[in-house]
């Protein structure tokens, strides 16, 4: 099963500011009692975007403006805390394809690049300098460019940082780990065949 080679992202951003977000911030712990994944985008960020009494609290993924959003833009050690995939996988199941940021945990950086939702690291000028574009023009798209590590919006461009492995992974298509092993089973079967102590 071939991947698809993730080389850029194009589309509207929204800006969630903060530094230390954390997973259970991301998602909260309550409503991890599914089976899969499905349906954990409609509790993204819950906790902060509802008030006590369920409203809608002041929150950008609340504003209609940013609806559709598919970047994330956030502040230094984002996705911190506990080891929950459930956090990468609310972030894309409600719509986002790509997050920058200043840094990332380690663990959700590794969750989010097996997902192929690619995570990148900018300096904290250089996201405020997008958000503002992006609070300006909230319908305007964006390019995150993997191949030139570099964001593109309203004709100004900033620089980027990824993990050289983890951009190997995405632009060649090779980011997930259980779909490599799978192509390679095939070969495994070949070489089984080949060895006298498999044989039946």
């Amino acid at each position: 099963m071939a991947l698809a080679k993730i080389t850029s992202v194009i589309g509207r951003a929204v800006n969630v500011p903060g530094n230390d977000i954390d997973t259970d911030r991301i998602i909260p712990a309550r409503f991890m009692k599914c089976v899969t994944f499905d349906g954990l985008g409609e509790f993204l960020f819950h906790d902060v975007r509802h008030n006590p009494d369920g409203s809608k609290a002041a929150h950008p993924l609340n504003e209609p403006r940013f609806q559709g959003a598919t970047i994330l833009l956030s502040g230094a050690n984002f996705g911190c805390g506990s080891s929950r995939e459930h956090a990468p996988q609310a972030i894309q199941k409600y719509g986002f394809k790509a997050v920058i940021a200043e840094n990332f945990a380690e663990i959700f950086f590794g969750n989010s690049t097996t997902l192929g939702m690619p995570c990148v690291n900018a300096k904290r000028e250089d996201i405020a300098q997008i958000a503002a574009f992006v609070e300006a023009n909230p319908s305007a798209e964006i390019t995150l460019d993997l191949e030139k590590l570099e964001v593109r919006f309203g004709g100004q461009a900033v620089p980027v940082t990824q993990r050289d492995s983890a951009r190997d992974a995405l632009v060649n298509g090779r980011w997930d780990a259980i779909g490599e092993l799978l192509d390679g089973v095939p070969a495994v079967k070949e070489t089984a065949k080949k060895l006298p102590y498999l044989a039946a």
